[in-house]
């Protein structure tokens, strides 16, 4: 058998929010695998340990979940005014694919610490106590995030007392604001309508029609009513996650809610593009168990959310999600809106499988198209080990696959 030796790669391996990736600056990467193409994706499969038809990615940095299945690329902005741009690739666990078309924004709260410490950010702009407002550029969809991290002693920050549901341990708070988050010049309803009648086979929904919610803020998502689908909004994984009848049909809405949207021109397009879009069922608030064991009360949140990342119920909340949940939220007549009471709101505080999260933005109509400025919510990140990945020296060559 040929010997094939091993290229170390410097990394980082990260937590933010409730996801986990590795972490690479872009000038550290091999230079096959520092612009974009088929030598990048091949890298970046290998590391995670994806195609895996096991979907266990044991061979690789990956957790098999969407969550765990991350990657991302940083390098000093070319933009005015920002410290850094960052690139993320969601890497498919069982089909060789890495999918470049959206963000992650619980991510996106370790980006923040991971430029600083890797000398992204200029020294100058960091106190010995306080905080830093890093502005970056996120490359994938051309948005500007702020992440305000702590410093202390000169250091960031990574301990603290701020709990998050869905992370075990408390660390540090990070609060994330996502500038403009809508996709495109401000077009937040792809569609022009708050609420669409969406068109999808009979053995998604009986009669073939759903009320959907079609929004691109923070990340294009489906937002669709539970009850519609015969649930409640208080399930958790298992429920879904163990059914794939349900599974096929979430996929099937998505899809086509993914066709409405012009994010894709055919239906069988959508099998190539898995991190985009998400699709959400939302309720008005109840109580229930979290997965934790924790009891999550009625009255301390506004409405219900659960939501499904690459083809699997999420664990807690996608952090674009969430912006697509702040976003909704906060304009009169979306059916996320209407699941918290209706109204106007610039803040919601949703429950999902782990629990609860705030989550706030502003919305408003401007020259008849909706505008929103920021949303905010706030996460926190760990360096969880650094130091180098290995991949066999051909993992990212033309022969490989």
């Amino acid at each position: 058998m040929a010997n094939v030796p091993q290229i170390r790669i410097p990394a980082t391996y990260m937590r933010g929010g409730t996801s986990k990736g590795v972490f690479f600056r872009l000038d550290e990467l091999p230079e096959a695998a520092r612009s974009p193409g088929k030598a990048r994706d091949r890298l970046l499969m290998r590391v995670i340990g994806s195609p895996d038809p096991y979907q266990k990615q044991i061979d690789g940095m990956g957790g098999a979940t969407s969550s765990t299945s991350k990657t991302v690329i940083l390098s000093k902005s070319e933009q005015p005014d920002h410290d850094v741009d960052y690139l993320f690739g969601q890497v498919s666990i069982d089909k060789a694919f890495v999918d470049w078309s959206g963000n992650c924004g619980n991510l996106s709260a370790a980006v923040g610490p991971f430029a600083i410490t890797s000398g992204l950010v200029d020294s100058a702009r960091i106190p010995d106590n306080g905080v830093v407002d890093v502005r970056i550029w996120q490359a994938n969809i051309g948005k500007t995030i702020v992440c305000q991290v702590p410093i202390t002693d000169g250091e960031v920050q990574e301990t603290g007392d701020f709990e998050l549901d869905g992370v075990t341990f408390p660390a540090a708070e990070v609060p994330v604001a996502f500038k403009d988050p809508a996709d495109g010049e401000g077009a937040i309803f792809p569609t022009g309508n708050l609420v669409d009648d969406l068109e999808v086979p009979a053995d998604v929904v009986a009669g073939g029609m759903i009320k959907a919610t079609m929004i691109n803020a923070g990340i294009p998502t489906i937002f669709v009513n539970a009850a519609d689908l015969g649930y409640t909004g208080t399930e958790l994984q298992e429920a879904i996650n163990g059914d794939p009848v349900a599974l096929a049909r979430f996929e099937t809405l998505r899809a086509h809610g993914a066709l409405k949207m012009g994010l894709i021109q055919s239906l069988d397009e959508a099998a190539s593009r898995q991190h985009t879009p998400k699709v959400a069922f939302v309720a008005p608030p109840s109580g229930y168990s979290a997965s934790s064991g924790k009891e999550v009360e009625a009255d301390k949140i506004d409405l219900l959310v659960r939501a499904l990342s690459m083809g699997k119920l999420h664990h807690a909340m996608m952090g674009t999600a969430a912006v697509a949940i702040a976003s909704a939220a906060a304009i009169e007549g979306t059916l996320v809106n209407l699941a918290a009471g209706g109204g106007k709101r610039n803040a919601v505080t949703f429950g999902h499988p782990s629990g609860s999260l705030r989550v706030g933005a502003e919305a408003s109509l401007v020259d008849g198209r909706w505008v929103i400025d920021q949303a905010v919510m706030s996460r926190s990140a760990r360096v969880l080990m650094e130091g180098h990945v290995r991949v066999p020296g051909d993992s990212f060559q033309e022969n490989t696959a």
